[in-house]
């Protein structure tokens, strides 16, 4: 596969260009990225975070990275196709602070996967990883999530995303989650790592692909 960015995410000079939305923080204490809110979860959807990769993507790529969960509850979200809904560029709209609802009822249009859910009992209870469709709120698939809790977590955990055609597919560590069709594909556009209070999560070895 052709590669079209890759960034080790291993000190603070691999962020330039980068844009966090939330009051959020970064740190390379283990020569990989830290990302966590400075904001206590009992402010809600205002705790959460959102870090903009400075790249635009065609419709067709693997996205791969390295995760390990440093601390929960909390989730991850991978926002991917993301721009406007008459295709802007993301970093042309209005910027968002953290809250959810700006990025599914908000002025751009993106596919987000949720993977590492561990911030509700049921989540806590029976892992997977969801895949949601927006504008709106359209939850189009679901399969398991094989990364255990931190407590028994070792990882790295190589995670890929593959859109190829309109078709999604999603793996951890080679093991498939979730494919699936979309009849009208989004176009392309940039991605970005949320995560949701208190959860800490680490990244490093992000690699973007022509699929």
């Amino acid at each position: 596969m052709t590669a079209l960015y890759e960034n080790p995410l291993a000190s603070p000079s691999d962020l330039d260009g980068f844009r966090l939305e939330g009051d959020g923080a970064t740190s390379f204490p283990l020569g990989r990225l830290r990302l966590e809110s400075v904001r206590p979860a009992a402010d809600g959807q205002d705790a959460n975070v959102v870090l903009w990769c400075p790249e635009d993507f065609p419709p067709d790529v693997t996205i791969e990275w390295d995760f390990w969960p440093i601390r929960e509850p909390g989730l991850c979200i991978l926002f991917f196709h993301a721009k406007g809904r008459h295709g802007e560029d993301l970093f042309d709209l209005q910027p968002r602070t953290g809250p959810y609802e700006q990025y599914h009822h908000g002025d751009l249009d993106t596919y987000h996967v949720s993977y590492f859910r561990r911030r509700w009992p049921a989540e806590r209870a029976f892992h997977t990883c969801n895949l949601r469709k927006s504008y709106g709120f359209h939850l189009v698939a679901q399969g398991a999530d094989p990364i255990p809790d931190v407590a028994d977590a070792d990882g790295p955990y190589h995670l890929r995303l593959t859109v190829r055609h309109g078709e999604i597919t999603f793996a951890i560590n080679d093991l498939p989650s979730f494919t699936w069709r979309d009849e009208q594909p989004l176009t392309g556009g940039r991605i970005g790592l949320r995560q949701m209070a208190p959860l800490i999560g680490e990244y490093a070895n992000l690699r973007v692909s022509q699929a």
